[in-house]
């Protein structure tokens, strides 16, 4: 899997003092974006292509609480695409340090033609990216 170690700053924080459900989806987003720098996808890639990836819907299951300045792991992994690469479900696990399960981002999305405002199917270069992704256990087929 692709993975980053990140830690929970103050701004990650909620009232009972551990991390805010939206932190969770907000290092959900920065890990995603970190894959896709990585392999030739940089933010000035996107707009240069007038393409972005859109969440629909984000499911988040909680395991264990992540304190302050904890660090913590997050992975990354293709949970699911359609056909022509047009829709993704992609799923982050996030880790403690002693790698028991913290809690799992998973979100259904596509890639937007920032243009049309539609769903389209990514560039080739960028379909490739996405293909060395590691895939989940229980990766599905999106219609």
């Amino acid at each position: 899997m692709f993975e980053k170690t990140l830690f929970a700053g103050w701004g990650d924080m909620d009232f009972n003092a551990h991390m805010r459900n939206t932190a969770y989806l907000d290092r959900a987003g920065d890990v995603r974006m970190l894959f896709f720098a990585e392999h030739g996808f940089p933010m000035s890639e996107f707009v240069r292509l007038r393409i972005g990836p859109v969440v629909k819907r984000d499911e988040v299951d909680y395991f264990r609480e992540i304190g302050l300045l904890e660090a913590f792991q997050v992975r990354l992994g293709l949970a699911g695409q359609s056909a022509d690469g047009s829709r993704f479900l992609l799923r982050n696990d996030f880790l403690k340090e002693d790698g028991r399960p913290a809690a799992r981002v998973t979100s259904l999305g596509g890639w937007l033609d920032l243009a049309a405002r539609r769903l389209t199917p990514p560039p080739a270069s960028l379909l490739d990216a996405m293909r060395a992704m590691p895939r989940t256990e229980d990766f599905l087929e999106l219609d």
